[in-house]
């Protein structure tokens, strides 16, 4: 459960980030040419104040490039 960085009110998690008028969601590539997906963006709203985050759907991957950039 995400916290509310604002006011501590738990979020609605597992949000879809969409572009407008358009059917597609936000992912997160390396850098250059070809390069296959990291994982989805997914966004948490605190149903209180408004604050929205984002996140990543698979941290694992982004672990792993971590350890590959050492």
């Amino acid at each position: 459960m995400r916290k509310c960085l604002r006011c501590e009110t738990a979020m609605v998690e597992d949000l879809a980030v969409m572009v407008t008028n358009g059917g597609y969601g936000v992912d997160v590539r390396e850098k250059g040419m070809f390069k296959s997906s990291l994982g989805k963006i997914k966004c948490a709203v605190c149903p209180e104040c408004g604050y929205t985050e984002m996140y990543i759907d698979n941290p694992e991957s982004i672990k792993k490039l971590a350890e590959k950039n050492k």
